[in-house]
């Protein structure tokens, strides 16, 4: 009996031994992360905005006005003194707007800017004209002129019954001035053509309605 019950000792000690042993592996504790201290970020600048194109603004002139100047002038005379002294012919525009029309300036503004191109010359030697002078009955007057698109705008005036033609609004001096007199718009176009020093075709010449 005894030797029974040491062979079942045994047999369950043997069981015991035989079983697997499960060891509970503990996950290696993770080093904590450093990570740096985090500092406010400068604001970062807004991009800039481009400012639109600037506008240019006529400032007021501290002189006298357009209106107290002209008040002083007696005949065309003192409009072309005023046009070769002070006049100047705006090539920056005139490049901007090469082969078309641009809007004219007011009178008043051609006079304070004292530069401007053809049509702003045109328009200014009008007014100014028949408010000397309403005899004069100045008026603008168009040449047609090939490749379209170059037409040039002068401005006529009447005295002593003769046609007499007033052109600052060009870069050529050849064409600039006062010309005449003439019996007619055509006699003008022969002589713009001539003097002109592009080739240019005078198509036609006309008054501007």
């Amino acid at each position: 009996m005894r030797i029974r019950n040491r062979i079942l000792l045994i047999c369950i000690l043997l069981l015991f031994a035989c079983a697997p042993t499960k060891v509970r592996i503990y996950p290696k504790e993770a080093p904590e992360e450093k990570t740096a201290p985090v500092e406010p970020s400068p604001e970062k600048p807004s991009p800039e905005k481009k400012s639109p194109e600037k506008v240019v603004k006529v400032k007021p002139s501290l002189g006298k006005t357009y209106t107290e100047t002209i008040s002083e002038w007696k005949s065309y005379q003192d409009i072309v003194k005023w046009m070769e002294k002070d006049f100047t012919f705006d090539a920056g525009r005139y490049k901007r707007f090469v082969g078309t029309l641009p809007a004219p300036r007011t009178p008043k503004e051609t006079f304070q800017l004292k530069s401007g191109i053809y049509i702003d010359a045109a328009m200014f030697l009008k007014e100014t004209l028949n408010r000397i002078n309403p005899s004069y009955k100045a008026q603008v007057v168009v040449l047609i002129i090939r490749p379209y698109g170059f037409n040039h705008y002068v401005c006529s005036f009447k005295k002593d019954g003769k046609l007499f033609i007033m052109d600052y609004g060009t870069p050529y001096r050849e064409v600039t001035g006062v010309h005449g007199p003439y019996n007619s718009l055509d006699e003008y176009k022969i002589f713009y053509r001539k003097h002109l020093p592009v080739k240019r075709e005078v198509e036609g010449i006309v008054y501007l309605p």
